[in-house]
């Protein structure tokens, strides 16, 4: 038998506040619903029951675990006529498992004491969701969405790949995966704030589909509708912001070291961006924006695709061009990528970084030359959609994005 000395503390405290969270929560439920014969005592009890037992031995742990199961089994038994749900009976084993694991691991099973007394005590608010909210259509894409990043990335060779190793696999499904999210926190975002911030919201999730689509489709709205120039134009900022922050999910996908030489650009060019929308939103009208339906597509499955096979047909041209012919023509390859495609360019420069054809210096100016052709692209798309008032601005506000980057690396 230990002696005081190895009386662990912590571990049947942990195991005691794990049964009195779970129980409370029961405790108070009772009173609305008598089916519910766990309560308070019973349910630390089971927590300090665990411990105990595990503390003994494995084999009076197991047994331990299967009594409290079969008395679980007979409460259920007993009120399964007016109650059909098993989750009290299953806390009811929770409990007995956290104080067991409490014994090894008390960190751990606090935590899992209060997820579970959580979920419990949240049964209203998850049932609504489930069941009125999320609509069949979320559903099966966020299951896609799950097992993109769950089974299939796994499953690929994290490894260059191909001939001079220009392509890794991972990298590139990693890409498709950060797309799909992105639309889908996009999509949730739009569903719950509403229309109240339509513009606002829709403008900066528009960016991270397509910051140039973003720049085309505000610059028609600001032709059909005049009054809305400014607020279209703040909308086009909040599109190139949200296109500029998946420079960091790109680099730290093929190039981590290198965001930490480029963080002050981007974060300047970041700034310029917002203070750009804050004036175009603060000089424009509201508008209301429609959100997303429960049965609007959370992403496109062809456009993550899509983009991610973009980018590793650059990375492969870029990568074939700086072995045949140097770094500059990859350099120069990925200047007219940006034209169209900004975020290929992103992960071209990164690849030339992590390989050592560039060094910090010359990745830092590679990024600012990307911002500027990029931005050169986007206001000849502005002044062609929107007409030359909403192109000037639009050429104004990234043209002091890229300004300010450049002032930056300058002085870094």
């Amino acid at each position: 038998m230990p002696d005081a000395s190895e009386l662990p503390l912590l571990s049947l405290t942990t195991a005691l506040g794990a049964g009195l969270l779970i129980g409370l929560v029961y405790e108070r439920r009772k009173q609305t619903d008598p089916a519910i014969a766990a309560g308070l005592r019973t349910h630390t009890l089971a927590a300090l029951s665990g411990a105990i037992a595990l503390w003994i031995g494995l084999p009076v742990f197991l047994v331990v675990l299967l009594l409290i199961g079969t008395l679980a089994a007979l409460s259920y038994l007993r009120t399964s006529q007016t109650d059909t749900g098993i989750t009290a009976e299953i806390a009811l084993l929770c409990s007995a498992l956290l104080g067991g694991l409490a014994m090894r691991e008390p960190g751990a099973a606090g935590m899992l004491a209060v997820l579970i007394a959580i979920l419990i005590q949240a049964k209203a608010r998850l049932h609504r969701i489930s069941r009125e909210l999320i609509s069949d259509r979320e559903v099966s894409d966020g299951l896609i969405l799950l097992a993109f990043a769950l089974i299939v990335l796994p499953l690929l060779p994290d490894e260059p790949i191909g001939p001079w190793g220009t392509l890794n696999l991972a990298t590139v499904w990693k890409l498709v995966v950060l797309v799909m999210a992105i639309g889908a926190l996009g999509h949730i975002a739009l569903r719950v704030i509403g229309t109240r911030w339509g513009l606002v919201v829709s403008g900066f999730f528009a960016g991270y589909v397509s910051s140039t689509a973003a720049t085309a489709g505000f610059g028609q709205r600001a032709r059909e509708q005049p009054a809305l120039l400014s607020s279209s134009v703040g909308a086009t900022m909040l599109a190139n912001l949200a296109s500029l922050s998946l420079f960091v999910p790109i680099l730290l996908a093929v190039a981590p070291s290198l965001l930490g030489e480029v963080a002050f650009e981007l974060l300047a060019a970041a700034a310029v961006l917002v203070v750009g929308a804050g004036l175009g939103f603060h000089r424009g009208e509201h508008v209301e924006a429609p959100p997303p339906t429960a049965d609007t597509r959370m992403f496109r499955i062809g456009q993550a695709i899509g983009l991610a096979a973009l980018i590793a047909g650059v990375l492969f041209v870029a990568q074939v061009a700086a072995h045949w012919l140097g770094p500059n023509a990859a350099l120069a390859a990925a200047f007219l990528t940006a034209l169209a495609e900004l975020h290929a360019a992103v992960a071209t420069v990164a690849t030339l970084y992590a390989d050592g054809t560039i060094d910090a210096t010359g990745a830092r100016w590679a990024v600012v030359g990307l911002l500027a052709a990029s931005a050169l692209a986007k206001s000849v798309i502005a002044f062609v959609s929107g007409g030359t008032a909403f192109g000037i601005r639009v050429a104004l506000g990234l043209g002091a994005m890229t300004a300010t980057a450049a002032a930056v690396a300058l002085l870094g």
